[in-house]
């Protein structure tokens, strides 16, 4: 990665707010070497206070930077290619696309041939340097796929899969991190209901959620492994974990991941030309 480059944010909602901030804190880039665009620009004042450079042009921010991520909802991309496309030089551009649903054969068919495209989906830890982001590319792109690694490693884990497990990484990857969150929430509203005060019930099951994954990512255990080391015959950790089953707590999540990995195969339908 070359700290001279320049990186410009196409489309800065929560995720590309996630991914400028968390650059920022890595170190690896200085806020003034980031663009970030949007159409509603004023939400991007406190962005701008904290000096990142904020541009309404998108053709701007794309002729001033080397790195571009896009960041737009599925159904703008279309629009947005058709205005920037030409503008990409190869050697010169790097496409790095967080758009979900959306192919690399198809954002390479709108835009400047040759130049290098990688999807890449984070997630909003990202922007605490703790996401974990997959990467792809249609395989003949390796140097943009390393540089994408070294942009993302700044900020988090990751991953290289094949693009066709683009919409499996959206819904265990990204929208897996609401569904943890909801899972912190409910054990701290059990913790509320056996005795502790809001404050400490949250702080506790985060904390032992954070201990949790600490462990399986530090060890490469199973999760099973770690169960086991916690319950003991007739305990009260078994008795909680098959009441969970019993209601119906693992075939919840699998199916929510099922059900979110269907939707993002569907986010994307393409222009109406």
């Amino acid at each position: 990665m070359n700290k001279n480059q320049r990186v410009a944010i196409i489309g800065t909602g929560n995720i590309g707010t996630s991914i400028a901030e968390g650059l920022v804190q890595s170190g690896s880039f200085s806020a003034g070497a980031i663009t970030l665009t949007r159409r509603k620009i004023n939400l991007l004042d406190g962005m701008k206070a904290k000096g990142f450079i904020i541009e309404k042009d998108n053709t701007s921010a794309v002729k001033k930077s080397e790195v571009i991520v896009i960041a737009v909802e599925p159904q703008q991309i279309d629009r947005l290619l058709d205005q920037i496309g030409t503008l990409l030089k190869p050697g010169r551009h790097i496409v790095i696309s967080v758009v979900s649903g959306v192919s690399i054969s198809r954002i390479t068919s709108k835009i400047t041939k040759g130049v290098a495209v990688v999807r890449a989906m984070p997630n909003t830890a990202i922007a605490v340097r703790e996401s974990i982001t997959c990467i792809a590319s249609d395989k003949t792109n390796e140097a943009a796929v390393a540089l994408a690694e070294s942009i993302f490693k700044t900020v988090g884990k990751t991953k290289v899969i094949d693009e066709e497990q683009m919409f499996a990484a959206t819904a265990l990857g990204a929208c897996g991190v609401a569904f943890f969150l909801r899972a912190i929430r409910a054990a701290s509203q059990g913790g509320i209901e056996i005795g502790f005060h809001a404050d400490d019930a949250l702080f506790i099951a985060a904390q032992t959620a954070k201990g949790a994954a600490t462990l399986l990512l530090a060890s490469e255990h199973h999760p099973e492994y770690e169960i086991d080391r916690v319950t003991t015959p007739r305990g009260c950790t078994i008795a909680g974990l098959n009441q969970m089953e019993h209601e119906g707590f693992s075939s919840a999540l699998i199916k929510g991941l099922t059900v979110s990995a269907e939707k993002a195969s569907k986010l994307y339908t393409g222009d109406k030309k």
